[in-house]
């Protein structure tokens, strides 16, 4: 093994790569690098599909025995936005205030940074205790079309054979403190496409005409209005959010022949992507007319029930701040969605309030004590404590 790894130091090197989707920027590189330093053995996997741009990947390994315990993330970021929002360069990685600053410092550079040096740490302290495998899968595309990233990444890794017992997913999962909250799910999400169609006419005869817009307002009272279900044990209720509606008609005297509407719909486990665009489409039958509807499923809501990957993380947490985290499936998708269909998996990292914000940033505190809570994570499960 090599100098222990200082995880704030790395952080700010990752950082300082610009990675934003898909663009590597040498991110993958500084981690390559360092794991191989470490003993793991490291894989590069690039990916390609048409009319998406390539990603490049990294899956590394220390160790060939099960259980093999993976750590998952991503060092792709979203874009700065508006740099002269900034107080600070937003891939410069400064320290103010006892705070790192930049993209990618809470969602998720820092947390990738506290694996790598968690595992250094394990391994060190845990000797020939340590009887499995650890290995760590960070991807380039999650912040984008996630096509070139996890979801081929897991397909190649079964089709060499390297199976994963246990995911833990480095996303920001805490609202406003360090160990408030673990994801064991997250609710699916739909993207729905509405057309409806009319008769276009001169506002002044309107029974020579059929407007399709209030028909499109009824359309989308009957999605919002009513709930669509009144949650689950570990769900909330469902929700959908209309994100808009364009008629696209510049002149006052004419009634549209089309008018349109997109929405969005974070659905629970009471749900399936299919079942949930049948019950669309019979709400949309109800109010009549003609109608066409797009639905792209981006992701099916799941759930990795409580157990010992939860009580392990749980209990890391705990030991380390003093909170015993809840047990959530709140927010948005994640590359968690790919993962459970390998293995159990939950997701817990830095507090996600700066997260795609101008100046994001993490506490130095944090990060070193996300480097104990995953350090104490594998020292749980793979049962190595004096």
């Amino acid at each position: 093994m090599t100098a222990a790894i200082d995880p704030v130091e790395l952080s700010r090197a990752l950082i300082r790569c610009p990675s934003v989707t898909p663009i590597d920027a040498g991110a993958l590189d500084i981690m390559h690098k360092t794991l191989a330093g470490l003993g793991f053995a490291c894989h590069r996997l690039p990916f390609a599909a048409p009319g998406t741009a390539d990603v490049d990947n990294l899956y590394a390994r220390l160790g060939r025995a099960s259980p093999n315990f993976c750590f998952a993330g991503h060092t792709d970021v979203v874009p700065v936005g508006d740099r002269t929002q900034w107080a600070v360069d937003p891939f410069a990685a400064e320290i103010r205030d006892g705070r790192l600053y930049g993209r990618g410092a809470a969602d998720m550079k820092g947390a990738i940074a506290a694996f790598v040096a968690a595992c250094e740490r394990f391994v060190r302290k845990a000797g020939n205790r340590f009887k499995g495998s650890i290995s760590l899968l960070i991807t380039g595309d999650e912040e984008g079309p996630a096509i070139n990233g996890t979801a081929k990444a897991l397909q190649w890794m079964r089709a060499q054979g390297e199976a994963v017992d246990a995911c833990l997913v480095g996303e920001p999962t805490n609202p406003k403190t360090l160990g408030e909250m673990i994801k064991i799910g997250r609710r699916g999400s739909l993207n729905g496409s509405l057309t409806v169609y009319g008769v276009q006419g001169h506002s002044a005869y309107p029974e020579n005409a059929d407007n399709p817009i209030p028909r499109l307002m009824r359309m989308l009272a009957a999605i919002n209005d009513a709930p669509l279900d009144d949650g689950t044990a570990h769900f909330q209720p469902s929700t959908v959010a209309i994100t808009s509606i364009d008629v696209g008609n510049e002149t006052s005297n004419v009634i549209p022949a089309t008018a349109r509407a997109r929405f969005n719909i974070r659905f629970n486990d009471r749900h399936t992507g299919d079942s949930l665009k049948r019950l669309i489409e019979e709400r949309l039958r109800a109010v009549g007319g003609r109608f066409e509807l797009a639905a792209t499923v981006t992701g099916e809501a799941f759930l990795t029930p409580p157990g010992r990957l939860s009580d392990t993380v749980s209990a890391a947490v705990r030991a380390v701040t003093g909170l015993t985290p809840a047990l959530s499936t709140t927010g948005g998708t994640s590359d968690a969605r790919f993962i459970k269909d390998y293995c159990p998996v939950a997701e817990f990292g830095a507090i996600n309030d700066t997260a795609h914000k101008v100046n994001e940033n993490i506490a130095l505190a944090d990060i070193a004590r996300l480097t104990e809570i995953y350090e104490a994570v594998l020292a749980r499960y793979f049962d190595t404590r004096p």
